[in-house]
């Protein structure tokens, strides 16, 4: 802890002369010391120290860590927001946008329930600011923040009366605005290149998260639509009991393709959430309905088709209860051999450890026999050998996972296992893919003498090689950032 000015400023000094070779120690009394600065109501010696020419090699390395302590300042105290918002946008136009971006994610994923408008309406023109400042991969970026906005705007209840909207009691209308325009310079983007060649894979790819909101709103807003269709349901017709009968016919269904989503959609929406047994994992036709609809998910060449399998899996999934959740991820983890498929099972893993730490604690997802589940998310397949590239998504969420799992100082236990057996064979399989991919890059761009046609060749593989690099770049941060997680953690 910091007492004194004195031991401040020694601290302040001893960063700025070694401003290329801080730790994870100095990160945390930097965070530290901001935090104390605006308890202490010294928010305009703050934004004086951001903003001083000596400090800005400091600021640009640590300046992310102050983002969360500035911003819920803004949302408790009106008296210091013109000092915490000038600092907010300083560091937004310093910092380095890839290391911002992963601090407003995960201060959007801890955000506190009871201020959940009053910090998106703070934080979303600095969210805005960083996106629009990212070289690469901005388009994905986009899609992690509106789906971590998204998932805690949809926690705020709806307004239902005109009334309710003019009043706005939660925020949700003004926070619906707000993302309006946050939005609007990505979609006049893509309007002025509509129609026009220039039009890249990149923006392909801006429309689909755009788009996947848009689907989601929908969704949801179906969802609580007031004049949903009723269906009639018999005593007699028990739906634990409907579902075993259709599953025979749904596993035949399934194989051909066809008629798919009916009768499985149908037959389970009749059954509660959390309640088929695992005692019922041990039938042949729940064994094999499952892994029938993962090969539609993987093969199957209708996109339609594998969208609507891929809402099927996940209703399947909130079926079972807790144990039989546990053993179907260890059986998609060991049988499914695709890295999608493997990336959405963790990404549930995840899910049913956030469920358990809300009062719903269970041996599976938060005692001991989350180990053996672990130990299937953190391996690679080939060891350093391994196409980092081919199994991006799955290692990606897997290192999330991870993230999320120390942050929240659970299994601390098993960290000297991960970090030896999964992170330090990653590290190797990074260094060697990098390794690759640059001598490959250096290559092509050594042999552009070429005739237009292949120049045109080369510059999209030109583009592939780049995107693998940054790619990397991002596992690595990440690994990095778990790895002080977990000092700090265990310190």
């Amino acid at each position: 802890m910091l007492t004194t000015k004195d031991e401040a400023e020694d601290l302040i000094q001893r960063w700025v002369s070694h401003q290329f070779d801080l730790t994870p120690e100095d990160y945390q009394q930097f965070k530290t010391l901001g935090s104390t600065c605006l308890a202490e109501g010294a928010s305009e010696q703050l934004l004086k120290f951001v903003q001083e020419e000596e400090n800005q090699g400091v600021v640009k390395s640590m300046g992310g860590e102050l983002l969360t302590a500035l911003i819920n300042e803004i949302v408790k105290k009106e008296k210091t927001r013109d000092h915490c918002q000038t600092a907010i946008t300083h560091l937004t136009k310093t910092c380095s946008p890839n290391k911002l971006l992963q601090n407003m994610l995960e201060m959007i994923e801890d955000i506190d329930p009871g201020a959940i408008s009053e910090t998106i309406l703070v934080l979303l023109p600095h969210l805005q600011t960083v996106v629009l400042r990212l070289e690469d991969r901005r388009a994905a970026c986009l899609g992690l923040s509106l789906s971590a906005l998204h998932g805690q705007l949809s926690r705020l209840p709806v307004p239902y009366t005109p009334q309710q909207e003019e009043e706005d009691e939660c925020g949700l209308c003004g926070c619906c605005a707000a993302l309006a325009l946050f939005l609007r310079p990505f979609v006049d983007e893509l309007t002025s290149k509509d129609g026009k060649d220039e039009a890249a894979a990149e923006d392909e790819e801006l429309k689909v998260e755009l788009l996947k909101l848009y689907v989601s709103v929908e969704r949801f807003f179906l969802s609580t639509c007031p004049s949903k269709i009723l269906i009639l349901s018999f005593s007699c017709l028990y739906p634990l009991y409907l579902l075993q009968c259709n599953m025979e016919h749904i596993d035949h269904l399934l194989t051909r393709y066809a008629l798919q989503n009916a009768l499985m959609e149908n037959s389970l929406k009749k059954v509660e959430d959390n309640s088929l047994p695992v005692g019922l994992m041990e039938l042949r036709s729940f064994y094999g309905g499952p892994q029938n609809l993962r090969l539609i998910l993987t093969d199957c060449p209708m996109r339609h088709l594998r969208e609507s399998g891929l809402q099927l899996f996940q209703i399947f999934i909130d079926k079972l209860d807790t144990e039989a959740k546990h053993k179907f991820f260890r059986c998609m983890l060991k049988t499914s051999n695709h890295e999608g498929v493997e990336s959405y099972v963790i990404k549930n893993i995840r899910r049913q450890i956030a469920y358990s730490m809300k009062g719903n604690p269970n041996k599976y997802f938060l005692g001991l026999d989350l180990l053996p589940l672990l130990a299937l998310v953190f391996i690679l397949p080939h060891g350093a050998e391994t196409n980092l590239l081919t199994n991006m998504d799955k290692i990606m969420e897997g290192l999330n996972l991870l993230r999320y799992v120390f942050l929240k100082a659970i299994c601390c236990l098993v960290w000297i296992t991960i970090k030896e057996e999964y992170l330090k064979m990653l590290r190797v399989a990074l260094s060697m893919s990098r390794a690759y991919y640059s001598s490959e890059l250096k290559a092509l761009k050594e042999g552009q003498k070429l005739k237009a046609r292949a120049e045109l060749t080369a510059c999209l593989v030109s583009q592939v090689l780049e995107s693998a690099l940054v790619t990397f770049d991002l596992m690595d941060s990440l690994t990095v950032r778990i790895e002080e997680i977990t000092e700090e953690t265990l310190s």
